[in-house]
């Protein structure tokens, strides 16, 4: 990786930045490729690098409607976890983190992971009860996890509330060391980078206006900058998948969500952990800057509009009010919102759909950041050898009508 010395810096921000060598290059369509991945989040992003390195399939175009990175990838909390209740799940995000560690590395891009920990409090008996089937499972599952009592989670979090008349006191939670934050937009950037050193095409401001079928079969899409041929095609674009798959005649059980996040103004160190509570729905870390990053449920109103609104701010902030009195001073810096895909059992949708040449890769809900590597293998896997890889089989779409449903948010007690 380049360095760059105090001096480089300066003289590039005197001169307006325009020294610096691009990240990846601004491509422009060609007539056909071996692969299309539609969505330049994340997902998108990964899966176009891992069908170059696991594959060797180069000649891919990532196609993004918007910039890089611009959708669900740059508007969420950054946390990276496996804490989840069943083996299915477990395996999908662990997946996901074991790529995460080694990510920097891989990329040669600092994507600043950073393994803090993270704690899910209780306040209940009956919380604790939840706390201890997950702590459970994650071991027998293989992923590292332990329930905590009241005095060890205060330890890890000091300035919760625990005055003997706290609505929410904590009686512990379950903690898993591995888990911590990552920096939304250096994974974004990394995996473009590389991935375009490898060959990938990454077209930005091209949007996908139709799918092209001939024979049952995908053969390419239609875009506002003109027809690309393919065989396959990869759809990785969050909450606008239903509306590509519809034009493959594919209907998809998604509702799209606001989820909301909040940033208070840069503060001392004072949490080094990340902190969800059950009892109130909202989770907190603090970034490198000193920002409280805050975030809570969902809005349950269909949209897709990228911003929020005063209830659920009010919600979100009143909980973390009630676990940190000692925030209540703190002024918020901005508030933003991102479009999730949610599915009926809170688990994505991986797997071929409709014509032949289809794959998807969507429903993430709230764990599509920390999903990113795991979902982009497991699609590049598909693209690739048109069979599903051991771990994406059980998200299959085919599950709805199976009845094998993995419902992580009776699962686990929360919806996210």
């Amino acid at each position: 990786m380049k360095r760059y010395s105090a001096l480089s810096l300066a003289t590039e921000g005197l001169r307006g930045h325009r020294g610096w060598t691009p990240a990846w290059r601004k491509a422009r369509p060609n007539d056909g490729y071996d692969a299309i991945v539609v969505g330049g989040g994340g997902h998108g992003l990964a899966t176009a690098y891992y069908l170059a390195k696991n594959h060797g399939i180069c000649r891919v175009a990532l196609l993004e409607k918007g910039w890089i990175g611009g959708g669900n990838t740059g508007r969420n909390t950054t946390a990276v976890r496996s804490n989840y209740f069943y083996p299915e799940s477990v395996a999908l995000y662990d997946l996901a983190l074991r790529l995460y560690e080694d990510l920097s590395r891989d990329l040669n891009f600092n994507v600043m992971l950073s393994q803090r920990g993270m704690l899910i409090a209780a306040h209940t008996p009956m919380q604790m009860e939840i706390c201890a089937r997950i702590a459970n499972a994650m071991q027998l599952n293989g992923v590292d996890g332990e329930l905590m009592g009241a005095e060890e989670a205060v330890k890890r979090a000091p300035l919760l509330n625990q005055d003997p008349q706290a609505r929410f006191k904590c009686m512990g939670g379950v903690w898993q060391q591995r888990a911590g934050v990552a920096r939304h937009d250096a994974v974004a950037w990394g995996y473009a980078r590389a991935a375009s050193d490898m060959g990938v095409d990454i077209i930005e401001n091209c949007t996908v206006t139709d799918l092209l079928v001939e024979g049952g079969r995908i053969t390419g899409v239609e875009t506002d900058m003109g027809t690309i041929r393919a065989d396959r095609v990869g759809l990785a674009a969050a909450g606008a998948t239903p509306g590509l798959a519809a034009m493959g005649d594919v209907r998809l059980p998604i509702h799209n969500y606001a989820l909301q996040a909040f940033v208070s103004e840069p503060v001392k160190p004072m949490l080094d952990i990340v902190l969800l509570y059950l009892g109130t729905g909202t989770y907190v870390s603090q970034s490198d800057k000193g920002e409280l990053v805050i975030g809570g449920g969902l809005d349950r109103v269909p949209t897709h509009g990228q911003r929020g609104n005063l209830p659920a701010q009010e919600t979100v902030l009143s909980g973390l009010l009630e676990m940190f009195p000692a925030f209540a001073q703190l002024k918020l810096l901005r508030q933003w919102a991102g479009v999730v895909d949610v599915v009926p059992d809170s688990s994505p949708v991986i797997g071929p759909a409709g014509p032949e040449g289809l794959f998807l890769n969507c429903g993430w809900g709230t764990g599509g950041f920390k999903a990113i590597p795991a979902g982009g293998w497991l699609l590049a896997h598909l693209l690739a050898t048109g069979a599903h890889h051991e771990i994406s089989r059980p998200f299959d779409l085919d599950r709805f009508a199976r009845g094998r449903l993995i419902d992580e948010a009776a699962g686990a007690g929360i919806a996210h």
